[in-house]
């Protein structure tokens, strides 16, 4: 057991203090932070570019139509980014024909034809460049409004008595635990949790995995290994990598759990102060603006209360938090993270004393990576049903239970299902270490041979 220790001491030591580590270790907080808000603020981030879009009508002869007479003017509504140009008389063909020596983005033609279609229509968009989503629902929106106005006023009812039987529903998600209480449901920041920490678990198996198999070959191609292999066994040496690799990961974690936490509560500390919050959810009621002096006020403190809406958002999540058991996830994560690694580690252990190089690993790696891949997408899955068959199924199965019951935990876990899927992933990684250990032993000092998958079985069965 002491030569095992003497190998993870090694392995941790030269691994932690090398520069990569530390650089990623202070960077790793807030490349992660971009990875979360910058695909947020670019979905939010408006293009400058204008398009001009014509419209055309025609009549129920096929005919052009004036200006004057024209149904659908103005019924799309123009946008910062979007101008919609109703055309007098204009031919479609004849614009399409010029189409190229325009300045225009898009023909847009509209039969009149469209005012007595039944539950289905269809509308002709040509376009210089693809279309985005919300262009065409902003077209499609607007012309289905203006239809089932029209409806109404052909069968003289009044907009205002539709609009008055309407009655939008918002679904509260309430646990029966938390009755009487009635709290509401936190569904949005669970599968936000849900979310980076079986990525995060992905990610790490395959980074670190990846570094036990290098680390592996490297010593082998130098014969570094053949040194190491005089004093301690083939055992001892792989699982002395792998635990040692291991720690590497968990010091990383705690430090960017840490750093994470420290940055966070210091950016709160700066923008978002308890006086901030609370003006931004009391500020409600309009106030007259009497003078330019007053005017100028309400302005400055418009311009608070719109930065201040991020601190109540903050707040908001905050709050929700709370209502999550953090610790089990911290526990859960810290687990799942040390078992499916080891799992895979030991997987990737075989396949660098099984070859030469590593552009030999490539055969071996594909059976290792469907089973995270799956999984990856299982999870995804798993946010819009946590508790269906199949979340439930691939979380008990260890090649996939790491990132899948991550993802279904901040939602609520049977602890009959959490023990199973533990007692199997600790029972699969000591079947896996088992096979994996037959193959490092004859692996590990065997040079100058392509190997296969028959030939790893043979060394199974020594």
């Amino acid at each position: 057991m002491s030569k095992i220790g003497l190998i993870i001491r090694r392995e941790y030591i030269t691994r932690v203090r090398k520069r990569s580590f530390i650089i990623m270790t202070l960077i790793g907080p807030l490349l992660f932070a971009a990875l979360i808000i910058v695909p947020g603020w670019l979905t939010t981030v408006e293009d400058k570019e204008v398009l001009e879009i014509v419209v055309v009508e025609y009549d129920a002869k096929g005919q052009p139509v004036p200006t004057e007479e024209q149904f659908f003017k103005n019924v799309i509504p123009d946008k910062s980014n979007i101008k919609f140009t109703y055309l007098n008389n204009a031919r479609l063909p004849d614009i399409l024909k010029a189409f190229e020596a325009t300045q225009y983005d898009g023909v847009l033609y509209l039969p009149q034809t469209l005012i007595s279609a039944g539950r289905q229509a269809s509308v002709e968009f040509y376009y210089r460049k693809p279309p985005s989503v919300g262009l065409e629902s902003h077209i499609s929106s607007s012309i289905e409004k203006f239809l089932f106005n029209n409806k109404l006023i052909v069968k003289n009812i009044p907009a205002e008595v539709v609009a008055s039987l309407e009655t939008r529903v918002n679904l509260s998600r309430i646990s029966w635990k938390n009755w009487p209480n009635k709290e509401e449901d936190t569904t949005d920041v669970k599968r936000g949790l849900g979310y980076v920490s079986g990525f995060l678990i992905y990610m790490f198996i395959f980074m670190f995995g990846a570094q036990v198999m290098r680390g592996i070959l490297e010593e082998k191609t130098s014969r570094v290994v053949e040194v190491i292999i005089s004093s301690v066994s083939p055992y001892q040496l792989m699982m002395g990598k792998i635990i040692g690799i291991a720690l590497i990961g968990l010091t990383q974690f705690v430090a960017w759990l840490v750093l994470t936490i420290g940055i966070s509560a210091a950016a709160q500390a700066m923008f978002f102060t308890p006086a901030s919050i609370k003006a931004a959810t009391e500020i409600t009621a309009p106030v007259d603006i009497m003078n330019s002096s007053a005017a100028s006020e309400v302005q400055t403190t418009a311009s608070a209360v719109s930065n201040d809406q991020a601190a109540v958002m903050i707040n908001t999540v905050i709050k929700q938090l709370g209502q999550i058991n953090i610790p089990l996830l911290i526990g859960a994560f810290l687990f799942y993270f040390l078992g499916g690694y080891l799992l895979y580690g030991s997987m990737f252990a075989a396949i660098g004393a099984a070859v030469d190089n590593e552009t030999d690993t490539q055969q071996f790696m594909l059976p290792i990576s469907i089973p995270l891949i799956i999984g990856l997408f299982v999870m995804i899955n798993s946010f819009l049903n946590p508790s269906g068959k199949l979340a439930v199924w691939f979380s008990l199965i260890p090649l996939t239970s790491p990132i899948v019951m991550m993802a279904r935990i901040p939602f609520g876990v049977p602890a009959a299902q959490l023990a199973a899927s533990a007692a199997l992933l600790i029972i699969t990684f000591l079947a896996t270490t088992w096979l994996a250990a037959k193959i490092y032993r004859t692996g590990i000092l065997m040079y100058g041979k392509k190997v296969s998958y028959r030939e790893l079985w043979k060394w199974i069965r020594y």
